[in-house]
């Protein structure tokens, strides 16, 4: 039945693993962690490892390793955090409105050039990525500290911040349900297109019970979680200050303002979009899959591996760039630990979602549900206040299984 309708059977099972953490959980915590609240608060702390996990598929399906990640993200958000808090307010001023630009395209082009230097010496040169990256862990974290000397750098621009969510950094309710009614009606027009298109070609079509039930399940998915989001709202101080700024009367019981989607989610939901429409309907990301597949034979059908690798390792860094811009907003500070242990988390997730270790297999997706899963198994812990070196067992305990399941279902396939 599952074969008839086309449904991924580990994606299946990535949920089926999520919907038991969240219940276990949500007992084992006293019935915290299933709150408008901590859901919110997970979709913002997810964001970053799942922006990051999307260029980590490609990096992997290209039979390569990025490990430098974490200390990427420390050096490109030390170096946006000193820009706008230490040498643009030094020229224009503190809250210029062009801050917030210039320093996000700086940390774009930062990552960027990181990631090219690092893949080129991969590409061109023939140094292991595994080597590269892990000397790049070590050398781009200490230039992130020699940056500051150790300092905390603070606050951000008032503008940056709402890259990071928080108590402004939403769409609000009428904005959440205005994206939600988008996202139903892109479900939709999916599998009525997909249908049509494997009529128009004489492909096999997949049963209509399945069309019907991937669109119901996936249309309530999308209108539970805005619901959940906008179920929390706004503090009191907050939200008091809103209403004078709209000039609306303070009633006795008080006002509740729900915060909606929170603008780190729009970025990463941005972003799967824009990696999966690059994996899936480029050509790039087709030469990326060849060359996880069979290297030999790619180079041999005319394309240019190299040039390839060294555009993976760019797109990591960019991405690099995008999470730095929404961790340090967040935060509204820049310390010299930032992105410590980042990498394990996004090669972690990846891995999860279905990115093979051997290359050529994997999911932009399948890398947002993985990441989502390793913040919910850390979200978890933190309500259950599980020590620190504790909650790192864990992490790694699921890395090495999230592993031989890849492994078991490899060799499953190839029988």
């Amino acid at each position: 039945m599952l074969r008839a309708s086309e449904i991924d059977t580990r994606m299946l099972g990535m949920l089926a693993l999520l919907l038991v953490i969240w219940v276990g959980f949500h007992f084992m915590s006293g019935g915290t962690f299933l709150t408008p609240r901590n859901l919110w608060n997970l979709s913002v702390q997810f964001s970053p490892v799942a922006i990051m996990a999307t260029g980590m598929v490609l990096v992997i399906v290209s039979r390569n390793i990025d490990l430098s990640v974490g200390s990427m993200l420390g050096l490109v958000g030390m170096a946006m955090a000193i820009i706008q808090a230490e040498i643009i307010p030094d020229i224009f001023g503190f809250d210029h409105p062009a801050t917030w630009i210039v320093v996000l395209l700086i940390g774009l082009a930062l990552g960027a050039l990181v990631g090219v230097f690092q893949g080129a010496v991969v590409a061109y040169i023939g140094v292991p990525s595994f080597i590269v990256t892990l000397g790049g862990l070590l050398v781009w974290r200490g230039v992130a500290w020699s940056l500051a000397s150790g300092r905390t750098i603070a606050p951000m621009d008032s503008t940056f911040q709402l890259l990071g969510g928080g108590s402004r950094g939403s769409i609000g309710e009428v904005g959440s349900w205005v994206i939600a009614g988008l996202a139903v009606a892109a479900i939709v027009f999916y599998l009525v297109n997909d249908r049509r298109q494997r009529k128009r070609f004489g492909f096999t079509l997949r049963p209509m019970w399945s069309l019907v039930t991937v669109g119901v399940v996936g249309s309530l998915a999308v209108l539970g979680a805005v619901w959940t989001m906008n179920s929390y709202y706004l503090p009191v101080n907050v939200a008091r200050q809103v209403a004078e700024e709209r000039g609306l009367a303070w009633p006795e019981g008080g006002l509740d303002i729900p915060l909606g989607i929170s603008y780190p989610v729009l970025i990463a939901l941005g972003v799967m979009l824009v990696m999966g429409f690059i994996a899936n309907r480029r050509r790039y990301g087709r030469y990326v899959f060849s060359i996880g597949g069979n290297p030999e034979a790619a180079e041999l059908g005319g394309i240019n591996t190299r040039w390839t690798v060294v555009k993976t390792f760019m797109v990591m860094g960019i991405l690099v760039g995008v999470a730095a811009a929404v961790t340090i907003a967040r935060l509204n500070a820049a310390t010299s630990g930032l992105g410590t242990l980042a990498e394990l988390y996004v090669i972690a997730a990846a891995v999860i979602g279905g990115t093979s270790l051997s290359g050529g297999i994997g999911t932009i997706p399948g890398a947002v549900l993985g990441a989502l899963v390793m913040q919910s198994l850390q979200s978890g812990m933190v309500l259950m206040r599980v020590d620190a070196p504790l909650q790192d067992i864990v992490v790694g305990v699921v890395l090495v299984v999230a592993v031989a399941v890849d492994v078991f279902y490899r060799r499953r396939s190839e029988r």
